[in-house]
């Protein structure tokens, strides 16, 4: 699977711009995953369900499965966290998986950069950052795209993976 990252500090607007691109590339016919990694404990299950109650008793999975969708819920109980290609095997074949957070892995990365956030770019620190994406220009030798235009950032992405490019490019 061709797999894609964006990095930058919370408050950048990954998450929105993520957003705005899925649509972009699954109009193009491109089946798309997303990869989102927590900084924090998060659960995605609902506490006092059946599923709840089984983690809580000690399973180390839980999956529930319905006629629209399955989740696998896995406890670690402690292990340490499995790294992004561990995790990564575990995720249905897909054309493409966007990846936000793991900002410190060694995959192609947009950086997200706003200036008002106060924290430094992550590149050129981070070699594996392959363009930027902010609200204003930047005096370095990447690539840039404005925030706000998820069409020409799309466009980029497809063509670094040689996917056809539709209308976007």
């Amino acid at each position: 699977m061709n797999v894609f990252g964006f990095a930058g500090f919370s408050g950048s607007g990954k998450t929105r711009l993520i957003e705005q691109l899925i649509p972009v590339f699954v109009k193009t016919g491109l089946r798309v995953s997303l990869f989102k990694h927590a900084h924090h404990d998060f659960d995605l299950d609902v506490p006092g369900k059946d599923s709840w109650r089984h983690r809580q008793a000690g399973c180390t999975e839980v999956m529930v499965s319905s006629s629209a969708r399955w989740a696998i819920m896995h406890e670690l109980r402690g292990d340490q966290e499995p790294g992004l290609d561990e995790q990564l095997r575990h995720m249905s074949p897909v054309d493409l998986v966007l990846v936000e957070g793991f900002k410190r892995e060694p995959i192609p990365k947009l950086e997200i950069w706003r200036p008002e956030v106060g924290k430094p770019l992550l590149y050129p620190e981070d070699t594996h950052i392959i363009a930027i994406a902010s609200t204003q220009s930047l005096d370095c030798l990447l690539p840039q795209f404005d925030l706000d235009d998820p069409y020409a950032i799309a466009g980029f992405i497809m063509r670094y993976f040689g996917f056809m490019e539709s209308a976007y490019a």
